[in-house]
């Protein structure tokens, strides 16, 4: 049966290794709160590029084929790397790239030291430099690329906001693309919702940011 709702596929993080579950339905549940479609894709983990990247492909054209007239992807993380590289990806269909992507405190450079964890688990710690390249997604992108909203905290340790989506962002803005980018200044790695903390705003940001996609 077809639908005509958006979608927004949800990716937890959990450095490729495992799906955090307080990144997962809880966020599904507040999306469709905002009038969208939305479902967790358990994408495989412990398996190296470029699986991961295929299957949200997979279910994206899924989504597209279901009559879905929008399909975007939220991820935080090392699933914020996946969503993003669905939407830079320089190989894909058109059916298979996202028409957004919201990234929260998302693992962007693979050339990058931090975070080896994701780097270990996607494409091994002895990947050369080309692989590495090739899986950061501010080297990917171009003026294709689809909108983001990106937030992440000063204070994010893991995966520090400087290595990470700063220079996403500064490529998003050197390559013309709608973006969105929000920095708090407290809050540790993996907040998910963030509720109860500052940078929960990111979710009232966000949802004036989608609104305006429709």
């Amino acid at each position: 049966m077809s639908q005509t709702l958006p979608t927004i596929l949800v990716l937890p993080g959990g450095g490729y290794s495992r799906l955090a579950p307080h990144e997962g339905k809880p966020v599904a549940a507040w999306l469709r709160t905002l009038g969208w479609n939305a479902r967790v894709v358990e994408y495989p983990v412990a398996t190296k590029h470029p699986a991961p990247l295929l299957a949200i492909q997979s279910e994206i054209a899924k989504e597209r084929a279901a009559g879905a007239p929008q399909v975007g992807v939220l991820g935080f993380s090392a699933g914020g790397h996946l969503a993003g590289h669905s939407a830079v990806a320089p190989v894909a269909k058109p059916e298979e790239r996202p028409d957004f992507a919201i990234l929260g405190y998302p693992v962007v450079s693979m050339t990058s030291p931090t975070h080896a964890g994701s780097r270990e688990n996607l494409i091994g710690l002895d990947a050369n430099d080309l692989l590495r390249q090739d899986t950061s997604l501010d080297l990917l992108v171009t003026p294709a690329t689809p909108p983001m909203f990106l937030w992440h905290t000063a204070a994010d340790e893991p995966v520090p906001v400087a290595e990470h989506s700063y220079p996403l962002a500064a490529a998003l803005a050197a390559a013309g693309v709608r973006h969105e980018f929000h920095v708090f200044s407290d809050g540790a790695h993996g907040l998910g919702l963030a509720e109860g903390t500052a940078a929960e705003a990111w979710q009232s940001l966000c949802a004036i940011w989608l609104s305006t996609l429709r």
